[in-house]
């Protein structure tokens, strides 16, 4: 016995030959407990990176107002001004979509079930982002001043359907932000030994302070560059494990070890699994063949309809996706979703694909508690890297959660502005009372950030768990939301009942399931794949099914026209023409998305799949195949999601720079002289417009002087 002990050669380090017994035992955790880093290490990650944040966010949304003349109003703070770019929009998409589960959750199925389960996370989170661009469109269409969603529920289905959307609302972003934090927090107290509870409150500090500042342009500026620093760290993991490093290095041998650690011929302790011992370790209950490189996986199926189910109320009812539709001008708005989910698809394919299936590959003793705390990632990190490992996930990580929470942060802080203080207690609220509110808010729901992670933590709450509980208490408003801006038919009576039956019956199947198949409720048995399957599936088709009953029942008949009346409280100076909202130009924007969305939808969650299946278990050339469209991928939506932003604002950065070497007088002319052109459009609106068709017309001229002058020279020649 002891000659098979360690069973491969790639992993002995784990295993040692117990005498007394005469076998072969396995390590019994990856991190037994102990810290990689110094605690002093975590502590300067979480306050070092938070105060620079902080500091250097604050400092370019001055830079803006200082020499782009933007103005810090409450409309500004809470919507950027209505005018960011596709770049930018897609940027803050992707930075917005990247949780700590994007990180941690996709490398923990793709440690349970092999290649599929990065694919499923994918695919089954980014289709609700493509999609969610037909609404970002209707928006411009239909409610061109609205803040939030629950505004629009409000002006068309009244005060009851608010108050029970509000509530949705609200229990998204509870649920997202517990999520981004229980998976923060867990992983640098693994990785670095920091209190797991200081660290819950320690992660949203630097991310209250630059909200406060600049509110969603900083949060905009900051996600940028989060994204930038995400995307660097995921390519360098990726090609580490596919082509640089001297333990694994290339497809091929990522392909060689994966195959031996599934056999059946592998010895080990016992035959264990995720499921009995709590390792994984021999073939994978559920895969064909007991493969993890094959797509025919009955666990990896079923996480993908849980994950798609889920994702849907994550992104229609979190007031964060709404925001970033409501900044963005209209002509980017549905190509910035666009592009912003097929970016953000290659974050969880490729990294877990690389970090996920490394894990395996390097045979690394995880239990199946430390994968559902997130801690897959940093295993194959430190296995492959060291401390170096170790120290560029945790920056990877809090870059995740600080921008995703800054999000959260500007959409529970514009609900309580606009849905409760604006409309329940101060009406005629004014420009001012609304940012002293907005500002109150970011910070009170930031302290409320770190209190609801520790009493999470305390009740034994997993990453894993919220992560899959979270279709079943909020998928039931996702359908009545999609018909509000879509069906004239729809009615409040069967929104209300639609949401509150729908999420009711979600539970109580949710947790009938789990009693009857395992015979007790806990964490455990209520996580697990039948029971959150159930609890999803039947908490957003419920609700879809009593809305549209009612709806047909007794129809609205809507026209929209209450949304239209939205008013602003503060009309802020704009640099959008006026054909950005031509109802045409709008038409062409949504039939594009839907074109796309949908197409794309098909291609990632029916295509694709399909046609993987006859590939059963994959061979060594499809696995390459896979593993080269996973690094083509991650490469390629990095580099644009970092030049294309850049690209698009370059005027604004020359204006920056020009004034920051311009004489301070000189600019104090040019500002005061702004004012006074600014007074005098504020005080004649047809000026205004005026201005805006002269400068299209300026912009029209010079681009048929530079063809002309174009055509001239080629036929000098």
């Amino acid at each position: 016995m002891a000659r098979n002990c360690p069973p491969f050669d790639f992993s002995g380090e784990y295993y040692s030959f117990d005498k007394a017994a005469g076998s072969c035992v396995r390590q019994s955790s990856f991190f037994q407990g102990k810290a990689v880093l110094n605690q002093s290490v975590g502590y300067s990650v979480i306050l070092g990176f938070g105060a620079f944040f902080a500091l250097f966010t604050s400092f370019l949304v001055w830079l803006e107002k200082r020499y782009v003349g933007s103005r810090l109003t409450s409309e500004w703070f809470n919507t950027a001004g209505r005018n960011v770019k596709t770049g930018l929009i897609a940027s803050v998409i992707v930075s917005q979509w990247t949780w700590a589960a994007t990180i941690l959750q996709s490398s923990n199925v793709a440690w349970q079930y092999g290649v599929s389960g990065p694919f499923w996370y994918a695919s089954g989170a980014t289709i609700q982002v493509l999609l969610f661009g037909v609404m970002a469109i209707e928006i411009k269409r239909k409610a061109p001043h609205a803040h939030t969603v629950c505004e629009i529920v409000k002006a068309r289905w009244g005060t009851a359907a608010h108050l029970v959307f509000l509530s949705f609302c609200f229990l998204t972003n509870i649920i997202v932000t517990a999520m981004l934090l229980l998976g923060g927090s867990a992983v640098v107290n693994a990785i670095t030994g920091v209190n797991i509870y200081a660290a819950s409150f320690l992660i949203p500090l630097g991310v209250i302070v630059y909200t406060l500042a600049g509110g969603l342009k900083a949060t905009f500026l900051a996600s940028y560059i989060h994204s930038v620093i995400v995307h660097i760290v995921l390519v360098i993991f990726v090609y580490l494990v596919y082509t640089a490093s001297s333990e694994l290095g290339s497809p091929g041998a990522v392909y060689r070890r994966i195959m031996e650690v599934s056999s059946k011929s592998r010895l080990c302790q016992e035959p264990v699994s995720h499921e009995r011992f709590g390792q994984s370790c021999g073939p994978v209950s559920g895969n064909y063949k007991g493969s993890y490189l094959t797509m025919l996986s009955s666990g990896g199926l079923v996480f993908g309809i849980i994950n798609i189910v889920g994702n849907f109320g994550t992104v229609f009812v979190d007031n964060g996706y709404w925001v970033s539709a409501i900044a963005a001008r209209p002509s980017s708005t549905h190509k910035g979703y666009l592009l912003g989910g097929l970016v953000w698809f290659a974050v969880p394919f490729s990294l877990a694909t690389a970090l996920g299936l490394g894990a395996l590959a390097l045979d690394l003793p995880l239990t199946a508690s430390e994968a559902g705390r997130g801690l897959v990632p940093p295993a194959t990190a430190i296995a492959l890297m060291g401390k170096g490992g170790s120290v560029l996930l945790l920056t990877m990580l809090f870059m995740a959660v600080t921008s995703a929470g800054s999000s959260e942060l500007i959409a529970v802080s514009s609900l309580c502005t606009y849905d409760i203080y604006r409309t329940y207690i101060n009406p005629n609220a004014t420009g001012k009372q609304i940012l002293k509110v907005s500002r109150g808010v970011v910070l009170g729901f930031g302290c409320f950030m770190g209190i609801l992670a520790v009493i999470l933590n305390k009740a034994g709450v997993s990453l894993s768990w919220m992560y899959l509980a979270m279709g079943v208490f909020i998928g039931s408003a996702v359908i009545p939301i999609v018909f509000m801006l879509l069906w004239r038919k729809a009615n409040a009576i069967g929104a209300i009942l639609g949401a509150i039956i729908g999420c009711v019956l979600g539970v109580i199947v949710w947790l009938s399931v789990a009693s009857i198949e395992y015979g007790r409720i806990n964490l455990d048995t209520t996580g697990r794949n039948a029971p959150m399957l159930a609890g999803n599936l039947v908490s957003i088709l419920t609700s879809g099914a009593v809305h549209a009953i009612c709806s047909f029942m007794w129809p609205q008949n809507y026209d929209w026209d209450t949304t239209k009346k939205i008013s602003m409280v503060e009309k802020d100076k704009t640099e959008l023409p006026s054909d950005e909202f031509k109802e045409e130009k709008l038409i062409r924007a949504k039939t594009w998305i839907v074109k796309w969305g949908i197409g794309f939808t098909i291609v990632i969650v029916i295509l694709w799949p399909l046609l993987s299946l006859p590939a059963g278990e994959f061979s060594k050339g499809y696995f390459t195949f896979w593993a080269v469209i996973a690094i083509a991928w991650g490469t390629i939506g990095s580099a644009v999601i970092i030049a294309l932003p850049l690209i698009e604002s370059w005027k604004t950065i020359e204006s920056v720079c020009l004034g920051m070497f311009t004489n301070d007088r000189l600019m104090e002319k040019i500002d005061e002289l702004n004012l006074k052109l600014n007074t005098i459009m504020l005080s004649v609106p047809e000026a205004e417009r005026i201005y805006l068709l002269e400068k299209e017309k300026a912009k029209k001229n010079d681009a048929s002087e530079n063809i002309s002058q174009t055509i001239d020279a080629e036929s000098k020649y």
